[in-house]
């Protein structure tokens, strides 16, 4: 049986920065049937909600494990080591859990999969992982948005004869 482990936003929790949640019913289904885990990396880290937009600056999340980068809120705070902290516990929980499938935040510092935000704080997006999405990865768990995760959802389309 699957085990997934969701990002807490996604599943109606107001965890995110601005403290709101990005709800996906189909995931909160996964809560509520017992077949899921959640984890909201950045709180798991010692972030409060809410609290300020943080950006990785000069690289992403592998740059950041490896001491290249570093996570800055918008005030210039330096965040990287809670970011790492919350990535770390969020490993542990899915290891804990046997959990089969990751799937979270699309573009979060944290937990982008394909995309982050590029460190300036202007709304632009770069290729890249979060630093929970690459930690997650350096260990074999495979990582998927809500959005790809959602798509193979649905339903084939039926071909006309």
């Amino acid at each position: 049986m699957n085990k997934y482990l969701i990002s807490a936003c996604l599943v109606g929790q107001n965890v995110r920065y601005d403290a709101k949640s990005c709800l996906q019913l189909k995931l909160k289904q996964l809560l509520d049937t017992h077949q899921a885990v959640v984890i909201c990396p950045e709180i798991a880290g010692g972030l409060s909600t809410p609290r300020q937009p943080a950006e990785i600056i000069n690289g992403d999340g592998f740059a950041v494990l490896q001491g290249q980068a570093k996570v800055m809120d918008l005030q210039g705070f330096d965040v990287t080591n809670e970011f790492i902290l919350g990535a770390e516990k969020t490993l542990k929980l899915a290891q804990q859990h046997q959990v089969t499938h990751v799937i979270l935040k699309a573009n979060s510092p944290s937990c982008g999969s394909h995309m982050i935000y590029d460190g300036t704080f202007s709304n632009q997006k770069i290729a890249g992982k979060g630093v929970t999405a690459a930690l997650l990865e350096q260990h074999g768990f495979k990582v998927m948005t809500e959005e790809a995760f959602l798509q193979q959802l649905q339903p084939l389309p039926i071909m006309p004869k």
